[in-house]
């Protein structure tokens, strides 16, 4: 299930970018590794992806730069964009929802194994941790 689906990985804490790659693969995702956010918008205008697991503070351009260029270029991508960061600010949280993630990861709330489990939920189109956008009101 997991071959055909094909991620972009934005972090650029070396470590953590090999870490979260490996797992992912071991999974059956295909993944490329970006270091840095013109990397990731390099990679986004060159090819397609399934899923972009995003940080936010990145050298250069962050996360946030990232996903809203993306958003403006591709307006109608499928992609499942993913925050995964370690910042849990409300206004960030919200900013990054408003600009078209689809989920919101804590890095320090999950291990490598639940980030691929979270993914693969996401994907399924039934999350089960992080947080998601919030519904409107009735």
């Amino acid at each position: 299930m997991n071959a055909q689906k094909k991620i972009l990985l934005v972090e650029d804490e070396a470590l953590i970018r090999e870490l979260y790659a490996r797992q992912l693969t071991k999974a059956g995702f295909t993944v490329k590794p970006a270091a840095t956010g013109e990397d990731a918008v390099k990679f986004l205008k060159a090819e397609t992806f399934d899923v972009i697991l995003l940080d936010i503070m990145l050298p250069g351009i962050n996360g946030l730069q990232v996903l809203k260029e993306f958003k403006v270029s591709n307006p109608n991508s499928p992609a499942v964009i993913v925050l995964l960061t370690n910042l849990g600010q409300d206004s960030i949280i919200k900013e990054g929802f408003d600009l078209g993630a689809s989920a919101y990861l804590i890095k320090t709330s999950y291990t490598p194994d639940q980030i691929v489990q979270e993914v693969q939920s996401i994907i399924s189109g039934k999350p089960s941790g992080g947080n998601q956008p919030p519904t409107p009101a009735a």
